[in-house]
């Protein structure tokens, strides 16, 4: 093999450059925050408010990491939403129908799958854009839900289940549960992305996609399992959820959740052209993000303008994306996402 150019050697470090200064960035900010909202709002370093923090972020971050596998793969996944109600909503309506409540979590798990296998295939297989193809599945999959699997738009949890609200509300050696889930998965993740021939190939299908096909990719059933994953991920983001609060809500399908997940992941540091990013770059966004929001929240701010806020900063992040990871030729091609 030839050896390549000087110039093309040079790359890798001065894009490598550029990432640790938008991660430094975004600490420091992260950082500023905390300090900011610590002085200014009381109730914000109460054991109450740091509570929700935690385990508002430790969700965020775990749907953020399913988003992160796609991105990375130069994909988007705009239905996990749709996927997260729906499926847990179900889990809990067949309990309440007299099945067993764990045979019920396999049947959620079983639909998220199935859900997101699907949306793969129409990517991979019908050559569908990802964003078009999860967000009219996201719109399919709540319709379908809320016509035949449910009613109500709020689902509690199953009565005599109080090993399941360990999960978003217990604690080991005062740390909480959702915080070690979290921590769990990033470590999983890590070693997927970082270990693995699937976490090479998932880099190698962001940076080139046509390259990747020439060196013997599975790019399609690649494509399907990055979805499912995204999918699985999202149900057990909804268990979480359900757990902290004993009850899901289905209007988060209409809530702005979806683009707090995007936010997360650009300002992040994971560029939507693909390629990179790590685990790091989703736990270094997932607090940013969670600070920004509670100390909104916390400040009484009108939901509007917390929209207002999280758009600019959204749309920052990608003009930010945009100058750090210029399109190229691939991505600049119709349909990358």
């Amino acid at each position: 093999m030839n050896k390549p150019a000087a110039s093309d050697e040079a790359r890798p470090p001065l894009r490598m450059h550029l990432l640790r200064s938008q991660e430094g960035v975004v600490f420091v900010l992260a950082l500023l925050a905390f300090v900011l909202f610590s002085v200014l709002l009381p109730s914000f370093l109460s054991p109450g408010n740091l509570l929700v923090l935690i385990r508002s972020v430790s969700i965020l971050g775990i749907l953020a990491l399913g988003m992160a596998l796609v991105v990375i793969a130069r994909g988007i996944d705009v239905s996990m939403i749709a996927i997260m109600v729906v499926s847990v909503s179900w889990a809990f309506v067949i309990t309440r129908a007299g099945y067993s409540f764990e045979f019920a979590l396999l049947i959620g798990a079983a639909f998220a799958i199935l859900a997101g296998i699907t949306i793969g295939a129409l990517i991979a297989f019908g050559d569908v854009p990802p964003i078009f193809a999860t967000l009219a599945a996201g719109s399919v999959i709540y319709g379908t839900g809320r016509t035949f699997f449910f009613t109500l738009e709020m689902q509690n949890v199953p009565p005599d289940t109080d090993w399941f609200s360990v999960i978003g509300q217990g604690s080991v050696l005062g740390i909480p549960v959702t915080i070690i889930g979290f921590a769990g998965l990033c470590v999983l993740f890590h070693v997927l992305l970082t270990y693995t021939r699937f976490g090479w190939m998932i880099y190698a299908m962001g940076n080139n996609p046509n390259a990747a096909r020439i060196t013997g990719v599975p790019f399609r059933p690649m494509v399907v399992a990055q979805y499912a994953i995204s999918a699985f991920v999202a149900y057990i983001a909804g268990l979480i959820l359900s757990s902290s609060a004993a009850a899901i809500n289905a209007r988060l399908f209409n809530s702005t959740m979806i683009y707090d997940i995007l936010l997360v992941v650009v300002l992040g540091g994971i560029g939507l052209n693909g390629g990179h990013g790590s685990v790091r770059n989703v736990i270094l966004g997932t607090v940013f993000v969670g600070i920004l929001l509670n100390g909104m929240t916390i400040m009484n701010i009108d939901y509007t303008i917390q929209n207002l806020v999280k758009g600019v900063v959204l749309l920052l992040a990608i003009v930010a994306d945009s100058i750090v990871n210029p399109r190229d030729e691939q991505t600049s091609q119709q349909g990358d996402l």
